[in-house]
């Protein structure tokens, strides 16, 4: 009987191709995936750089109610650089013109005071760029077309945060600045009650901030900022000087501020008139730039201090308090109607009943002096109210006015 043939030797040659095959199968993939892993890296840089370079505009016209996201675009802008063509719009806008012309960071640039102290420093001369977070306390559209009228006059806008450090670092960085006006703050008085947590992040934890930044730069830059008259609080002594007491705040708005239909007229507790020392813009504007131009040089660099640095404290004001009432009653004038008044009795834990500046410091230092009343304040600020928000009201006809960039107001 014949034996069965030897199959070993063709089982082993198979078990071997079939090795060779796993090997070679096992090879492939792995050369397979390092060579997926570097198409994605080198898709990743290529999206990076792409978004770098082409980045939307800051003056867009999108709904500036996102601030979240325009909190997450400027995070975006400080880790990767911004980009080359950011910084020379950076650059292009903080250059000064004239001679030992300043380099001046504005915060709140697209607010009322901001927007006009930057363009007052731009015609004179000196190189600006804003810094704003265009939040929605009040209507952005307004905002948005203020900084359209800045970018006509070559000033650039970075939408951003005071609380973004990384943002503020790369600006100190890209921009050597010799001066800062700090106007940026949630205002209002009586929204402090309904959001707090505002006003601690902007007015206390964004100025530290911004404080620790300009500590670090080199050079370090001198610092105008500007306050509220809501710190001297229940303060009695008037007209309020700045050697007066600002530790009895009547509102959070004060205290963050120190530590960094119808019409409502408001009376006191004791029914008595509320009245405010109104200030035209113009006059604000000139008192925010004398400040400016009379601010020493810092005596530190690159966080060291080399010496006593110089602190001032000045009160800007009309120094001529007129009872709300009175406002009302110009603006009834100028509109040629009837206002419906809504009296009530201010909060005792609301703004202060009556405010009033000594300005005699700001005189002696660089010659500050008020120049505009409130009847004359108020006449330009209808003009420019009428014809910005297209109101056809029965308005005398001196009040009618076109150029829309006079925002003028008291």
């Amino acid at each position: 009987m014949a034996s069965p043939p030897d199959t070993s030797k063709t089982v082993k040659l198979e078990r071997y191709n079939s090795y060779v095959r796993r090997l070679h199968l096992t090879k492939l993939l792995h050369s397979s995936s390092k060579l997926f892993f570097r198409a994605t890296i080198l898709i990743a840089l290529i999206l990076i750089l792409f978004l770098t370079l082409n980045h939307p505009p800051l003056f867009d016209n999108s709904p500036p109610h996102h601030h979240r996201h325009a909190l997450l675009s400027t995070s975006l802008f400080s880790s990767i650089g911004g980009g080359a063509s950011w910084e020379k719009q950076l650059r292009h806008s903080a250059t000064p013109r004239r001679s030992n012309g300043f380099t001046v960071l504005v915060t709140g640039a697209s607010g009322f005071v901001g927007s006009h102290c930057s363009l007052a420093l731009k015609k004179r001369g000196d190189g600006v760029l804003g810094l704003d977070n265009f939040n929605d306390y009040y209507d952005p559209t307004l905002k948005r077309d203020r900084q359209k009228l800045l970018q006509k006059h070559q000033i650039f806008i970075v939408e951003g945060d005071l609380n973004d450090a990384p943002l503020l670092n790369k600006l100190f960085d890209v921009v050597p600045f010799t001066h800062v006006l700090h106007l940026a703050a949630q205002a209002g008085v009586r929204y402090a009650m309904k959001n707090p947590q505002s006003y601690v992040a902007s007015n206390v934890a964004g100025f530290i901030n911004l404080l620790e930044v300009c500590k670090s730069a080199n050079p370090q830059p001198s610092i105008v900022w500007a306050s509220s008259s809501s710190v001297y609080g229940l303060n009695t002594e008037v007209p309020f000087s700045e050697s007066d007491r600002t530790d009895q705040p009547a509102s959070l708005y004060a205290a963050t501020k120190k530590a960094g239909k119808a019409i409502d007229v408001y009376k006191t507790q004791d029914d008595k008139e509320v009245a405010r020392d109104f200030t035209y813009i113009d006059d604000v504007v000139k008192g925010c730039l004398g400040a400016l131009d009379t601010a020493e040089k810092s005596t530190g660099s690159g966080g060291k201090k080399k010496g006593p640095a110089q602190l001032r404290v000045y009160n800007l004001g009309n120094t001529s308090p007129v009872p709300v009432g009175r406002l009302v009653s110009i603006l009834e004038n100028l509109l040629n109607t009837k206002a419906k008044k809504h009296v009530i009795r201010m909060p005792r834990n609301g703004d202060v009943p009556y405010t009033h500046a000594n300005v005699s410091l700001a005189y002696k230092d660089f010659g500050y002096k008020p120049a505009t009343d409130l009847a004359s304040g108020l006449r330009k600020f209808v003009k420019w109210y009428v014809s910005y928000y297209g109101i056809q009201p029965r308005v005398k006809k001196e009040t009618r006015f076109n150029n829309a960039h006079s925002e003028e107001s008291s």
